[in-house]
C-alpha cells in the first residue's frame, strides 16, 4: 500500500510539471523543442490519411446503405460482436410487390405477364445488389476500419508519449536553467540525459509507425481497385438485366396491344462506349416525337404480311409516312435483312404495318434495311 501511494504521488507530481510546462509554453514563457522538418511531414500526412479515410468510409458506407436507420443497427450489431441480420433490398422488395400484384391481378392478363417480368428482372438487380454491398465491405470498407482502429490507434498512443517526452525534456532544461549551486546543476544534467534518451528512443519508434503509412496506402490502393472493380461488374449486370427485360417486353409489346401498332418508344438504353461526343449530347438532349407510322385499323384481324426475315428488295416505301432520321451510334447489321448504320449519317425511315415496333425500315441510297429506332433520332 505504502508502495502504491508513493507511486501515485509520483505520477501526479510528473503530471503536474508536464502541465506546468505545457501551460508556460503556450504562454511564451518556456521553450519547446521543435522536431524536425522531415518528422513534421510525416505526421501531417498521417493526420491527413486519417481524416480523409474516415470521411471516404462514411461515405462509402452511405453509398451501400443509404438509410440512417440501418446503418446505425449494423453498427449496434458489430460492436455487439453479433452477426448483422440479412436484409431484403429495395429491388428484391419491389419485385416481391410486383409478382403479388400480378397474381392478383392475374398472371396471364397482359398487365400481369408484364409485372412478373419486371419484378424478376428486379429481383436479379436486387441480387447483384445484395452481392456488390457483399463484396465491398469485406474487400474496400473492413480495411478502411481495421487502419482506423488498429493501426491508427497504435500511432496516435505512441504520439501521446512522444509528447509526454518531449514536456519531461524540456521541464528537465527549463530545470537545469534554474539551477545555482553544482549539486543542483549535476542532478539536472543527470535528468536531463535521461530524459534526451526516453525522447530520442520514444521518437524513433513513432518515427517508424508514421513511416508505416506508406504501406497503408498501397494497401488501401489495391482495395480501392478491387472496389472499383466490384462496381463495374454490379453496374454491368444491372444493364445486362435491363437490356434483357428490354427485349423481353418488346418481343411482348404486340400481344398486350393486338391490331394496334405502336409507334417509336424512348429508350433509355445508356449509349455504346464508341458513341461521338456528339451523339452522347443527342442522346441526352430533349425527347423525340412519336414517329407518325401507318397504322392497321383497330380491331381488325392481323393479316399484315410478316416482316421476319425481310428481304430488302421486296420492300416498297409507303406514300406517305416516311421521316427523316440521324443515326445516333454507330449500329452493325446483325444480318441482310438489317441495316448497318453510322454515327450522325442521315437516313429515311417508315414503318410498315405488323412490324415490331422497336425496328423500322431504313433507307440510304439504294439500301435498306431493319434499323433499331433506340439508334435513331426521328426529325421532321
Amino acid at each position: 500500500m505504502d508502495f502504491n501511494m508513493k507511486k501515485l504521488a509520483s505520477d501526479a507530481g510528473v503530471f503536474f510539471t508536464r502541465a506546468v510546462q505545457f501551460t508556460e509554453e503556450k504562454l511564451g514563457q518556456a521553450e519547446k523543442t521543435e522536431l524536425d522538418a522531415h518528422f513534421e511531414n510525416l505526421l501531417a500526412r498521417a493526420d491527413g490519411t486519417k481524416n480523409w479515410t474516415e470521411k471516404i468510409l462514411r461515405q462509402t458506407e452511405v453509398l451501400l446503405q443509404p438509410n440512417p436507420s440501418a446503418r446505425v443497427e449494423e453498427f449496434l450489431y458489430e460492436k455487439l460482436d453479433r452477426k448483422v441480420p440479412s436484409r431484403v433490398t429495395n429491388g428484391e422488395l419491389l419485385a416481391q410487390y410486383m409478382i403479388e400484384a400480378a397474381n392478383d391481378f392475374g398472371p396471364g392478363t397482359p398487365y400481369g405477364k408484364t409485372l412478373i417480368k419486371v419484378g424478376e428482372t428486379e429481383r436479379r438487380l436486387g441480387g447483384a445488389e445484395r452481392d456488390f454491398i457483399h463484396s465491398a465491405s469485406i474487400n474496400f470498407l473492413s480495411p478502411l476500419r481495421n487502419f482506423l482502429e488498429g493501426d491508427w490507434r497504435t500511432i496516435s498512443k505512441e504520439r501521446r508519449i512522444l509528447e509526454n517526452r518531449r514536456l519531461d525534456l524540456d521541464a528537465c532544461k527549463a530545470r537545469l536553467k534554474k539551477a545555482k549551486a553544482a549539486e543542483a546543476k549535476a542532478a539536472a544534467e543527470h535528468e536531463l540525459r535521461m530524459a534526451q534518451t526516453e525522447f530520442d528512443r520514444q521518437a524513433e519508434v513513432t518515427r517508424l509507425l508514421l513511416e508505416g503509412i506508406s504501406s497503408t496506402h498501397v494497401n488501401h490502393l489495391r482495395c480501392l481497385h478491387e472496389f472499383a472493380e466490384a462496381q463495374a461488374t454490379y453496374y454491368a449486370q444491372c444493364y445486362q438485366y435491363m437490356l434483357d427485360l428490354q427485349k423481353q417486353l418488346g418481343s411482348s409489346r404486340g400481344e398486350m396491344l393486338p391490331g394496334t401498332f405502336v409507334g417509336n418508344v424512348e429508350s433509355t438504353s445508356p449509349p455504346p462506349t464508341t458513341a461521338s461526343p456528339t451523339a452522347m449530347a443527342a442522346a441526352t438532349g430533349p425527347a423525340v416525337p412519336t414517329i407518325p407510322v401507318v397504322p392497321t385499323v383497330v380491331g381488325a384481324p392481323n393479316s399484315a404480311p410478316t416482316v421476319e426475315g425481310l428481304n430488302p428488295g421486296d420492300v416498297k416505301p409507303p406514300a406517305s409516312g416516311t421521316r427523316k432520321a440521324r443515326v445516333l451510334y454507330d449500329y452493325q447489321a446483325a444480318d441482310s435483312g438489317e441495316l448497318s448504320l453510322l454515327a450522325d449519317e442521315m437516313i429515311t425511315v417508315y414503318s410498315l404495318p405488323g412490324m415490331d415496333p422497336d425496328w423500322l425500315i431504313g433507307e440510304r441510297g439504294n439500301q435498306k434495311g431493319k434499323v433499331p429506332v433506340t439508334y435513331l433520332e426521328l426529325l421532321s
